[in-house]
């Protein structure tokens, strides 16, 4: 194992200085490997061992210079002295005109050159594999080989081949050796290169485990017994045992992670005084999206790895719009529940303000976030929002024209909320249609009518038009009736019983009188009555009204202290009973519509008058 690290450390780079003028041992045994399989004998199986064998030595070999990457970088010149003996002799065998050697000592030193070349671009692919996108690596990758291709053109301008062909000739053996080795070197180069476009992404992957400084932990995994069995298989899937090992581990320690937060957040962040009355409602709130946005990380995370730790920019831009659509839902929720809780406390210490004004409030906050969020959105999915915003901007005529109605609903909502004319809750009547205000929205306005039925009407109605408010009133509901007795009612008998409604009415404790105590709450100074202003009554009136065609009027008009419809109800009906006592008790009866004819001057039996004294009801 320590002979295949060693010719892995040779690899891509330049591998290491040559010693007693032989190659390094990977060089060595490139060179082998091609001997053998340019060999006539060599048969169809074992053509196939020898790849395997070189291919594991090729991929043992970047896995050490990936484990050794600093060391390689740091490495110093290569054949420095080895190329400065050969420049020597050459310059001493052209003086004594010796080509043969002279040749053979120039083609060694383009050997050398090939080696140093080669040896600088597997520097300049170490170098570009810390950039931080794979994509530009893949651009940085194809640059240093192309400069090594270039380089080598200059060292391969001659043509060698003649000196190997020609078996007869007095060739030295060591001029032909140095040139079988000199071809040998330019195969194995484009070998190498070969290698490093089809490593691109290994390279890419070992890298990173290098950086997280597991590089020594993958490769001891990769080469146990298990390792060498299942990576084969797994392979096909573009899968590793390490790569299922980093998901796992990964999965787990998100999960954990998670609980862990939340535990955090609920045991300490949320004990401070000033935050632990938002702890529950926000911890609720936000746990559904924390937990999507972990399994969003996790996917992401998959795939990154699974991807041999790169990023798929397609892939990548949906992530970024689910992340920007998660953070907006997060917001919205978290400041959905705190302003409840707002809302909860200005209810209870600041009555001023209208509930409506606040769900208005909270409508108009929520459309904002919902619209920072779309550009939020549109922007982390790359689009580019100076043009949208251009565009809105040319449109915005159109948009308007087209949303006139919308636009005069919505500044019927502003009048509704600035003036005070109902409220949620309020029973109001408006163009006949009469019920209970459920919503005061940004368009519409519902109201829930008596008969249990919804119905929607434009704020613009509203604002325009005249309402009637019945809620509008703190104290007094109107009773008003006229009373009709018989005029055959006898005038003390009919004086006795106004005088006792006065004073029954008066000393009723549900009907609203003079003497009717009530705390005024508002300090608005206006040039108007507070009872107008706030709606309360307590006019008591009980007359005898009038003459009618058929009755003696007595006319009862006051107010009872709840304005609450059944409590209204439950006082009239009291009122009533007790006024038909007292005009039993003064023998007074109700009159009825009758109409009487009278003959004058002719005599009638009493008997046939009660016939002419008709009844109509």
């Amino acid at each position: 194992m320590m002979k295949k690290f060693f010719i892995l450390f040779v690899f891509l780079l330049g591998f290491t200085l040559r010693a007693n003028s032989e190659y390094s041992t990977f060089i060595q045994q490139q060179m082998e490997f091609l001997h053998q399989m340019n060999d006539d004998n060599t048969t169809k199986e074992a053509m196939q061992t020898l790849i395997q064998e070189q291919e594991h030595s090729y991929v043992g070999a970047l896995e050490y210079i990936m484990s050794n990457k600093q060391e390689y970088l740091e490495e110093s010149s290569l054949y420095s002295s080895e190329m400065a003996t050969l420049k020597k002799m050459i310059s001493i065998n052209k003086r004594a005109g010796n080509k043969y050697a002279v040749m053979r000592d120039e083609v060694q030193l383009k050997s050398y050159n090939i080696l140093i070349n080669q040896h600088e671009m597997i520097r300049g692919v170490l170098v570009a594999l810390d950039t931080s996108d794979s994509g530009v690596f893949r651009e940085k990758l194809k640059k240093v080989i192309s400069n090594n291709i270039l380089e080598n053109k200059k060292y391969i301008d001659v043509d060698y081949k003649e000196f190997l062909e020609n078996n007869a000739d007095k060739t030295p053996v060591s001029l032909k050796t140095n040139i079988q080795e000199f071809y040998d070197l330019i195969d194995i180069n484009k070998d190498v290169i070969s290698h490093l476009y089809s490593f691109e992404k290994r390279m890419y992957r070992l890298n990173k485990y290098s950086k997280y400084h597991l590089i020594g932990a993958v490769i001891y995994t990769n080469n146990t017994k298990i390792g060498k069995i299942i990576n084969p298989i797994l392979e096909k899937y573009n899968l590793s045992i390490i790569k299922i090992l980093f998901i796992l581990s990964l999965s787990f320690f998100l999960y954990f992670f998670r609980a862990a937060l939340y535990f955090v957040a609920k045991n300490y962040f949320f004990e401070i005084d000033s935050l632990e009355k938002y702890s529950t409602d926000v911890l609720e709130k936000s746990k559904k999206p924390f937990s999507l946005v972990i399994l969003l990380i996790n996917v992401e995370f998959v795939i990154y790895i699974y991807n041999d730790f790169m990023s798929i920019e397609s892939v990548s831009i949906y992530f970024n719009v689910l992340y920007a659509f998660l953070f907006v839902w997060y917001f919205y929720r978290i400041l959905n529940a705190v302003a409840d809780i707002k809302i909860q406390e200005i209810d209870q210490l600041n009555r001023k303000i209208k509930n409506e004004m606040i769900n208005v409030g909270k409508k108009v906050i929520n459309v904002l976030i919902v619209i920072i969020g779309l550009l939020l959105i549109l922007y982390t999915a790359g689009i580019d929002l100076t043009a949208v915003l251009s565009g809105l901007g040319i449109g915005g005529l159109a948009v308007a024209l087209a949303a006139k109605d919308s636009l005069s609903n919505f500044f019927g909502t502003l009048s509704i909320l600035l003036s005070d004319v109902f409220s949620q809750g309020d029973w109001i009547v408006i163009n006949g249609e009469e019920g209970v205000v459920i919503e005061i929205g940004l368009r519409v306005t519902t109201l829930r009518t008596f008969d249990n039925a919804l119905i929607a009407i434009p704020n613009a109605t509203l604002a325009n038009n005249d309402v009637k408010n019945w809620n509008k009133r703190t104290l007094g509901r109107r009773i008003k009736m006229n009373l009709g007795v018989k005029y055959d009612s006898k005038s003390e008998d009919i004086k006795n019983a106004v005088n006792e409604i006065r004073t029954m009415l008066d000393k009723h404790p549900g009907i609203a009188t003079k003497n009717t105590q009530y705390t005024y709450s508002s300090s608005r100074a206006k040039l108007v009555s507070k009872d107008d202003l706030l709606g309360v009554k307590k006019t008591l009136l009980v007359y005898l009204d009038e003459f009618s065609s058929s009755s003696i009027n007595i006319l009862v008009y006051c107010f009872t202290k709840s304005v609450n419809w059944e409590e209204w109800l439950q006082t009239k009906e009291d009122v009533m009973h007790k006024m038909m006592a007292i005009l039993e008790k003064n023998n007074l009866e109700f009159a009825f519509p009758s109409l009487s004819v009278y003959h004058e001057n002719e005599f009638v039996p009493k008997s046939e008058m009660q016939l002419l004294d008709t009844k109509v009801i």
